[in-house]
């Protein structure tokens, strides 16, 4: 492959021409092009499974400037089909950075594009919604048109196949374990999530220790939430996107996390069934499309948002204590507050749009959310959620010690 970073094309399926310079690999991709306002954490977006079939523009306009680097990923390959950013850095500067954006996506044969002005391209989402599009090295737009005419539109097609794990797994760390971003995780776990000592039993064994076995369902999930689990001392068993409820149960957990992912969950009426088989047998959690699928489990409907939720700045309301978080999105689809069942309310409301971001079940231990409590990239706000799903596993078995007047 050339060292020549020559031109490439950004063509969108309005017509919409977008000139770069070619950043990663060569070659041509087509994707739901899609925009993140997060100012950091590039290479945990361009690694996790939930943009998995979408083209990503980040909307802070430098890039690459810390670097890539092994303890940021969030899962075991980059997950995007494109990537297009204003301007990508050639010299990182960080003392644990293992090379530039440009040589992360190349040997990934991902292709991307450098040069653009991602703010118009965010504004052309934002008004027009998100649309498909393709990164190209062919200067004509009528044949990157055509080429995008052929390819499957997203929403039409199962992803969360091409991002599940293929077999079971039991996880036990990975390079971001050995981080000072997980140590300080570690720290805020034996605290409560949100560094407020809730004395609640959370962390004091140590890691290893299998306190509570958690299964995790994996639509795409992000390794930070495995960490998230671990260290809260759980032990943490993966299984495939389509492992049935006996497939899960049969590992005899304490709770099952249903995890996020890609794509529209109309489509996904296999995990819908399992997740309908779970309820009432365990304490169950979802996150991001696991939140999606829960909803379709009691006859709730969903809904394709205009240019979706993506970034580390979106404001959610805890209706059970009026507190206000901000929170990591990333969907493109959200649950119709109005097709909700009686047994389920809603927990968490979107302060941006009034969306639905979180529901409990009224008697069984069921909590959902829509947003991300591992946010990685992304704020701690959220991290308090694992807790709560600490606590229905330690009820659920008779462990739970006796509350406390703190509320997070």
């Amino acid at each position: 492959m050339s060292d020549v970073r020559g031109s490439m094309y950004l063509v969108l399926e309005d017509g919409s021409v977008y000139p770069g310079k070619r950043l990663g690999a060569e070659g041509e991709s087509t994707g739901e092009v899609v925009f993140n306002t997060s100012m950091t954490g590039y290479q945990e977006m361009l690694t996790d499974p939930s943009y998995g079939g979408q083209i990503l523009v980040p909307t802070y306009p430098m890039i690459g400037n810390y670097g890539t680097s092994e303890a940021d990923v969030e899962s075991n390959r980059i997950q995007v089909n494109g990537f297009v950013v204003r301007d990508d850095c050639e010299e990182p500067s960080h003392p644990l950075s293992e090379g530039t954006v440009h040589d992360y996506l190349l040997k990934n044969g991902i292709p991307g594009i450098s040069g653009v002005d991602t703010r118009a391209i965010t504004r052309k989402l934002r008004s027009a919604g998100v649309m498909m599009g393709i990164i190209t090295p062919d200067d004509s737009a009528e044949a990157a048109l055509e080429n995008l005419s052929k390819a499957p539109r997203y929403g039409e097609f199962d992803v969360v196949g091409d991002v599940s794990t293929d077999e079971m797994y039991a996880w036990n760390g990975d390079a971001g374990e050995r981080s000072r971003a997980f140590f300080d995780l570690r720290g805020r776990a034996r605290q409560g999530g949100m560094g407020v000592d809730v004395e609640r039993g959370i962390g004091q064994r140590d890691l290893g220790d299998n306190y509570m076995k958690v299964v995790v369902n994996d639509y795409g999930v992000k390794l930070n939430i495995l960490r998230s689990l671990r260290a809260r001392g759980c032990e943490v068993i993966v299984v495939p996107d389509d492992a049935s409820a006996d497939d899960i149960m049969a590992h005899d957990p304490d709770g099952v996390m249903l995890s996020p992912g890609p794509g529209d969950p109309e489509l996904l009426d296999r995990s819908v069934e399992t997740a309908r088989s779970l309820v009432g047998q365990l304490p169950i959690m979802g996150i991001c499309l696991g939140h999606q699928v829960i909803a379709r489990a009691f006859g709730a409907s969903t809904f394709k948002l205009h240019f979706g939720h993506r970034g580390g700045n979106q404001p959610v309301k805890d209706l059970e204590t009026g507190r206000v978080y901000v929170t990591a999105q990333n969907h493109g689809y959200a649950v119709d507050a109005e097709s909700l069942p009686d047994e389920l309310n809603v927990s968490h409301i979107n302060l941006n749009d009034q969306t639905v971001e979180g529901l409990r079940h009224r008697d069984l231990p069921i909590m959902t959310i829509q947003y991300h409590s591992e946010a990685s990239p992304g704020p701690h706000d959220s991290e308090y959620l694992f807790d709560r799903f600490v606590g229905l596993m330690q009820e659920a078995i008779g462990t739970a010690p006796e509350k406390t007047s703190v509320v997070n």
